[in-house]
């Protein structure tokens, strides 16, 4: 139930999974909304910390999640997958596992190299110091840029995943999107017994 199986992500993956997917999608809606409160400074200032908060937790989260990928055994593709379709789906996972490592550094990036040297504190508990970069707009602007085109770019393909785990659910009717909702699904349906 906790380690994945040959046939279905265990309840730790699972986790991992869906938790950094909410927080990472809801960190592009965040960084949207810090772009578009100029007009109210207090405001701003509270969503940039938040924004800066829960980009410190999805990058650890995901550094653990690296962590238990290359530790775990992965559940083999499911029947009807075709080689590319295998290759596609696996350079897929491992470029949005990487993003969610990448874009939450770029943001600290931003940070540390922004002129105004705004301390960053996650939830307003610990002080992250920044990274060892020079500060200057210049270096900001890059550094926002990067962040932001990772970010959307990131988004785009989180779409594609998700509209290519709902097509092999609902018109191929693999199971595909079942694996990681339910840890002992496919592995009950197949007579299997669950991974502990």
């Amino acid at each position: 139930m906790w380690r994945n199986s040959p046939h279905s992500y265990g309840l730790i993956a699972i986790l991992f999974h869906w938790t950094i997917a909410i927080l990472f999608l809801g960190q592009i809606g965040l960084g949207y909304l810090t772009q578009i409160t100029t007009g109210d400074p207090r405001l701003q200032f509270d969503l940039y910390q938040w924004h800066k908060s829960l980009g410190f937790l999805t990058m650890v989260l995901a550094l653990l999640r690296l962590a238990w990928a290359l530790a775990a055994a992965k559940p083999r593709p499911v029947p009807r997958t075709s080689r590319l379709e295998a290759i596609a789906a696996s350079l897929t996972h491992s470029t949005l596992i990487a993003m969610t490592i990448f874009v939450p550094f770029t943001g600290w990036a931003v940070a540390s190299t922004s002129p105004l040297m705004i301390p960053s504190f996650a939830f307003n508990l610990v002080l992250v110091p920044d990274l060892p970069l020079r500060r200057s707009e210049a270096a900001e602007a890059l550094w926002s840029n990067i962040h932001a085109y990772l970010a959307y770019g990131s988004g785009v393909l989180a779409f594609l995943h998700a509209t290519a785990a709902l097509y092999h659910q609902f018109a191929r009717r693999d199971g595909t999107l079942t694996r990681m909702l339910s840890p002992v699904s496919q592995d009950v349906r197949r007579g299997g017994t669950p991974a502990h």
